[in-house]
């Protein structure tokens, strides 16, 4: 409170001196000693320099990492918004087939591994089992049916032909036993771990293709990073757009204006006489004599040239400024982007 009332007193100081100089140039008087020694105490007590009024996030511009068609344009400019809210929408059509394609291989390769895992079917198994029970019947049948032609054909009572075509049924029949057994065994028997490793990688390898084509459909989504309201639009619905991570094109430039700061180009000349807390009113042509208050936040490390240029013949461009950061009052409702003026009170 103490350094807003020193600041009002300060301001209405300024405000009378420079009424007095003002009467007096109507008159067509020369600054007198007097009037002098005024100016001198406003510059003494004051650091005014140019500044521009931003959010307090800063104005952030929001574009897309894919480059293609804008589908649907959700907000228009001065609409607020909520952090995770959708803003636009790419025509994403391809990129909403890949997941679905994704998501299927995931539900075949999961199959797959169940049945490494689960082994064959009790059915199966069964099938197999009588299937061998069989083939070894019809192989005792044939050998005893061999072993008596064998006899027989010893004896003379049949020909060798005979004797050969059923030792021929015989060999036909124990490699269908054979056969058998084996495929018995192998619907009976666990599963090697090398195939249940097998399927387990080809599981993962499918499930991260789902999540790379899960993510990349979601970039077709623009989203806001946080509350706040959209300053500009930059592309309407229709209209193609490039991939912002290689060349600028912003859909939307947004802000958190739940506060403002100014930004003030503080001369290279007065920068030994800034730094933070010190209070700071502002004023702009569309505001009159109006004035908003508010106190430095942040003074920059570092000179560089002058972001806010007045359009006055006797400005300076070449001058160095130092980036000084103020932080308004919450009550301060000015448009983003509002040239003004700032006045920083060195007294404290």
């Amino acid at each position: 409170m103490a350094s807003k009332k020193t600041t009002w007193i300060l301001g209405a100081v300024v405000a009378a001196l420079s009424i007095l100089l003002v009467a007096r140039a109507m008159h067509g008087e020369k600054k007198s000693a007097p009037a002098a020694d005024a100016s001198r105490l406003i510059e003494k007590y004051t650091v005014a320099g140019p500044g521009r009024v931003e959010p307090d996030s800063e104005e952030v511009k929001i574009g897309s990492e894919l480059a293609g068609k804008l589908r649907d344009v959700k907000v228009e400019e001065g609409d607020m918004v909520r952090k995770g809210q959708v803003l636009a929408i790419l025509v994403n059509d391809e990129y909403a087939a890949a997941v679905a394609a994704a998501e299927a291989a995931v539900s075949q390769k999961d199959a797959a591994l169940r049945k490494v895992l689960n082994g064959s079917r009790g059915q199966e198994r069964r099938e197999a089992e009588a299937n061998l029970r069989q083939a070894e019947s019809t192989e005792a049948n044939a050998r005893r049916e061999m072993e008596r032609r064998q006899q027989l054909s010893e004896a003379g009572v049949i020909s060798r032909e005979e004797k050969e075509r059923y030792e021929r049924e015989y060999k036909v029949d124990h490699d269908r036993t054979e056969a058998a057994r084996q495929h018995f065994r192998l619907v009976d028997d666990e599963q090697r771990e090398e195939d249940r490793s097998a399927a387990r990688a080809e599981l993962e390898s499918a499930r991260a293709q789902l999540e790379q084509s899960r993510a990349i459909y979601e970039k077709t989504f623009l989203r806001a990073p946080f509350d706040g309201r959209v300053l500009r639009k930059h592309h309407r619905t229709g209209e193609s757009i490039t991939n912002s991570s290689v060349t600028a094109d912003p859909v939307f430039t947004i802000g958190d204006v739940g506060g403002l700061r100014v930004r003030v180009d503080v001369d290279e000349s007065d920068v030994s006489r800034v730094h933070n807390g010190q209070p700071v009113w502002v004023t702009a042509q569309a505001y009159s004599d109006q004035r908003f208050y508010g106190k430095v936040i942040r003074v920059g490390g570092q000179m560089g040239p002058k972001n806010v240029h007045t359009d006055e013949p006797k400005e300076k461009v070449d001058t160095k400024i130092l980036e000084t950061l103020v932080q308004m009052d919450p009550a301060t409702n000015l448009p983003v982007g509002l040239r003004v003026d700032a006045y920083i009170d060195t007294t404290h």
